[in-house]
């Protein structure tokens, strides 16, 4: 799969509220782009892609809050019904990890459960898959084994997936201390990768991404691993980029979603 075009103006934005450098709450926006890319499978109209969404929204008079992942399920059905997007019933969603906020939205790299998130996807969408970032939660063993049995709900620890006539490859977390929730340790990391990469997906999704361009940061050590292998398309966040899309070689590109999401149509 290759991105053939991305949009510079965003279809829409999204209002939420997430935690200041300096303290205190700030207010930003997700921007909703849009492109286009060279196949689909069959029966699909569209992929959205997200990651990153670590932001709330006031959800009523009584100031209680959502998850922005949450409030995306909801804007990108208002956009289908006025045509502006495909119909969710024939668009999949991938997603990057890193799907909580702190209910006020007022405490930088919190960490929590993203239940709620998946399960918000999984209702409208034709099928949700995704990795794992190092803020993600899903509950007790038992809650996250209720939520993996949803017959279209898909989190991938490592490697790939059938998704239609699409395969999806994956590698949830970061690298880092194992005794920390959301890390792997840098050899099982690459490990978990390159047999991932060895079964040769059409996309890969990674939280952790390799590097880009200059201002395109990442880990040297994806980035070296994956250049041993054919084309596919990577999709990441962690990491914001600026300008979205990479090409680490002329059959690899790299699609950063950092708090951004991307309809991505045929």
């Amino acid at each position: 799969m290759r991105v053939l075009e991305l949009t510079e103006q965003p279809i829409h934005r999204i209002p939420f509220l997430n935690a200041a450098k300096g303290g205190g709450v700030e207010s930003q926006q997700l921007p909703i782009l849009a492109g286009r890319v060279d196949t689909l499978p069959e029966g699909l109209d569209a992929l959205l892609v997200a990651s990153d969404l670590q932001g709330v929204v006031r959800a009523g008079s009584d100031k209680s809050t959502r998850l922005l992942g949450e409030e995306l399920v909801d804007v990108y059905l208002k956009l289908a019904a006025q045509g502006s997007v495909p119909a969710p019933e024939r668009t999949g969603v991938l997603l990057a990890g890193d799907l909580y906020a702190a209910p006020n939205g007022d405490k930088r790299g919190a960490s929590g459960d993203v239940r709620s998130v998946w399960e918000a996807f999984a209702r409208s969408f034709r099928w949700v898959a995704g990795v794992e970032g190092n803020h993600d939660r899903f509950g007790t063993d038992a809650e996250k084994a209720a939520l993996l049995s949803q017959p279209n709900l898909h989190l991938i620890d490592y490697g790939t997936i059938a998704l239609e006539t699409l395969s999806v490859g994956g590698v949830s977390g970061i690298m880092g201390d194992p005794a920390k929730p959301g890390r792997r340790d840098t050899k099982e990391f690459l490990a978990a990768l390159a047999v991932t990469l060895e079964a040769q997906p059409d996309l890969l999704l990674l939280h952790q991404g390799p590097t880009g361009a200059a201002a395109q940061l990442g880990d040297e050590q994806v980035t070296a691993l994956m250049g041993r292998y054919g084309s596919m398309l990577t999709v990441c966040g962690h990491v914001h980029w600026e300008q979205p899309l990479a090409a680490l070689n002329p059959s690899m590109q790299v699609l950063n979603v950092d708090c951004r999401a991307i309809v991505l149509t045929r």
